[in-house]
């Protein structure tokens, strides 16, 4: 049987994997873009049900210099809306305008707490420090998507007078790269406080990323027709430069000494150049380094012993509801993004120590010492609530509002139950409690007035998307990370210890989001065509 050839072969139709294939394509590369899913987007992806338009991962998109350079440079013509922002604690609700917005900040929460008002005001003037170095590292349109050799009017007026400032802001974010619990409790005694202001990241957020979340706010935008459309558009392009997209297949064996990968089917083909942007923990698992150097296989081996000790970070659970209530209702309410605290409270220990408690006891905990868990972390969460139709009317149905509602939720926790046998008891039950804490807190209408629900759990990220542990920005956490971390060295994260095969998206780079897995994708392509270029003029 014949072997279909290419010059690249990329795996994981997410977005770092439509990056890379429509540079590539649009090189004049023979390509073929390989997705387990019907679907490309991964977690940019969204979805119709009933009528209502929902989007699947995230809620909405931050340029960081590098979208909107990278949708320019490809000729792709995207129609977007700014995605405004509220944000909420008790019956107190904040609408992020503009940089004055952080004053109101600052007022929401003295009114919240009162007894801290000399903490809340050294926070802030972290956040607006911090601010300030976000201005300096997304200051200028990323030049890995500009053509540098013949824009020397860029090279000139923005890219070298803006390198020292970078450097030295480099330094400078380097300097806080300590979990955001730790380096808030060295400035703020009030352990409410600090639940209020952190407890919607994940678990051990390097500070500079946490508390840059007020300047990513101001910057959010959302495609007109949903996120999916972002995806789309760069799935068309690859198609118009003549690239291959190949859906619901599944890669099972690399033979990286042969240039060889195999699907589901037991299809093979081969390629010149491998780019890897699905879960990294399977390009370890998969491939094979029989044939190759023992230098190269130990090189291989001690970095999948890495890979494969590090877990996935924290995943999230959302609540998509179909609600026979006009928009307008919820319009007075709050924006089309908000972040809602229904408890000054705060979490405390309840989504950190007691549930690590549960975890390692579970055998012998029983479902109701469980379920009163679940009141507690209900009551005293943050969540993310987005209302598509707030930010396009076209989303939902006529007199209609389609809402969702998403928190950081454990993986292991729904690995368990899964095990113990009733998952979808535990997921209505977390549904009934998360649906009571809105609907008597901030969204009334949630009451009476829902049509249709239903939810994804991690364990529903982990099957659709095929990320490990269901985390949605690649690795936890840890001191040690097995992939880099560091923006100076960011075009070192695509590089695998194989030879032709390179990483690329969320798993590539911590931390990641949708702008870094933009930025590896187009760096892997980047490397690819180095690549070619060599062998071309040997």
């Amino acid at each position: 049987m014949s072997v279909s050839k290419y010059n690249t072969i990329i795996v994981g139709g997410g977005i770092a994997g439509l990056t890379s294939a429509a540079y590539l394509s649009r090189a004049s590369q023979k390509v073929l873009l390989i997705e387990k899913n019907r679907e490309c987007g991964g977690l940019v992806n969204s979805f119709t049900h009933d009528g209502f338009h929902f989007d699947a991962g995230v809620r909405a998109l931050e340029d960081a210099g590098i979208i909107f350079p990278m949708l320019n440079d490809l000729g792709i013509m995207l129609e977007v809306i700014k995605s405004k922002v509220s944000l909420g604690i008790e019956k107190d609700i904040l609408h992020i305008e503009d940089l004055n917005s952080l004053t109101k900040y600052r007022d929401l929460l003295k009114k919240t707490f009162p007894e801290s008002e000399e903490e809340i005001n050294r926070v802030l003037k972290i956040i607006r420090t911090v601010m300030k170095h976000m201005d300096v590292l997304y200051g200028i349109e990323n030049p890995v998507f500009k053509d540098l050799k013949r824009d020397r009017a860029f090279i000139l007026k923005k890219l070298l007078p803006w390198l020292p400032r970078f450097i030295f802001t480099v330094g400078k974010i380097n300097r806080m790269n300590m979990p955001v619990e730790e380096y808030l409790a060295t400035v703020v005694k009030n352990t409410s406080l600090r639940d209020i202001i952190s407890q919607h990241f994940f678990k051990n957020t390097p500070s500079f990323f946490a508390l840059s979340y007020f300047s990513l706010y101001l910057d959010y935008f959302y495609p007109k027709g949903g996120v999916g459309k972002l995806p789309e558009a760069m799935k068309n392009k690859i198609i118009e430069c003549g690239g291959e997209i190949k859906t619901e297949t599944r890669i099972v064996e690399i033979l990286a000494d042969t240039c060889l990968i195999r699907d589901q089917n037991n299809i093979t083909y081969k390629y010149d150049n491998l780019i890897w942007a699905a879960d990294l923990k399977t390009l370890y698992k998969i491939a094979k380094t029989d044939g190759l150097s023992p230098k190269i296989t130990t090189s291989f081996e001690e970095s999948k012993s890495k890979m494969l000790k590090n877990r996935g970070g924290d995943s999230v659970f959302s609540l998509f509801l179909e609600v026979d209530e006009p928009a307008d209702s919820f319009r007075k309410i709050a924006n089309g993004h908000f972040f809602y605290t229904p408890s000054k409270i705060g979490l405390g220990e309840t989504h950190r120590g007691e549930l690590n408690y549960l975890l390692v006891n579970f055998e012998k905990t029983e479902k109701n010492q469980i379920l009163e868990w679940l009141d507690k972390f209900t009551a005293l969460n943050t969540y993310e609530i987005s209302i598509p139709g707030l930010k396009d009317a076209e989303l939902a149905p006529p007199g209609k509002t389609g809402v969702i509602i998403s928190f950081l939720a454990e993986y292991e926790l729904f690995n368990k139950i899964q095990k113990a046998g009733w998952l979808d008891e535990f997921i209505s039950e977390l549904e009934n409690r998360v649906l009571s804490v809105i609907s008597d807190s901030v969204y009334p209408m949630l009451k009476d007035k829902i049509i249709a629900r239903f939810s994804f759990s991690p364990l529903s990220i982990e099957s659709r998307v095929g990320s490990s542990e269901g985390a949605i920005t690649g690795w936890e956490f840890q001191k040690q990370m097995p992939v880099t971390n560091k923006i100076q060295y960011s075009d070192r994260s695509v590089l695998t210890p194989l030879p032709s095969i390179y990483q690329a998206g969320q798993w590539a780079y911590s931390p990641a989001g949708v702008p870094m897995s933009i930025l590896t994708g187009k760096l892997a392509a980047d490397r690819v065509l180095k690549q070619m270029k060599k062998i071309k003029t040997k």
